[in-house]
């Protein structure tokens, strides 16, 4: 199905997005801690996309847009992590506190789930995410708060 393949591909980016974090000053990732649950996000220009990649998911690609890949995971009986359901909304602000609303899409493939959001950036530009995120079934909000500046390739 072109469907699985395409959000299959964005999956495969941002786990390839998560890993480049590891070694490039442009991507970030990192995760916080709230008992039964774990909100992890990573960050990346969306240069990081292929054309191809971009096109097939309605994605804008340029130096001045940025991804901001949000998972809310939990850990099953048998200790595994495992991705869960739920709605993300969040905003993103500038060094100069202009703000903008994020516009999380939810993409499942099988079991995975994730929340993307694009924001446009400035090169060197340190930008604050403050991001909710809330399982489904669960009552309490899980908010975090992440900084990263992104440099254009």
């Amino acid at each position: 199905m072109m469907i699985n393949k395409t959000l299959r591909s964005v999956f495969t980016l941002a786990v390839i997005a998560l890993y480049a974090s590891l070694f490039s000053l442009s991507a970030h990732a990192g995760s916080e801690d709230f008992g039964d649950y774990q909100v992890h996000w990573s960050v990346f220009p969306s240069t990081f996309l292929t054309p191809e990649t971009a096109k097939a998911n309605n994605l804008q690609r340029s130096k001045g847009i940025g991804i901001v890949n949000i998972s809310i995971m939990r850990e099953n009986e048998n200790g595994v992590i495992e991705p869960v359901a739920g709605q993300v909304e969040g905003k993103v602000s500038n060094d100069v506190q202009q703000v903008k609303f994020l516009a999380f899409r939810r993409i499942q493939e099988g079991d995975s789930v994730y929340f993307i959001a694009q924001y446009q950036y400035s090169s060197g530009e340190l930008m604050t995410f403050n991001v909710t995120a809330r399982p489904t079934g669960h009552r309490q909000d899980l908010p975090v708060r992440f900084a990263h500046t992104l440099f254009n390739d």
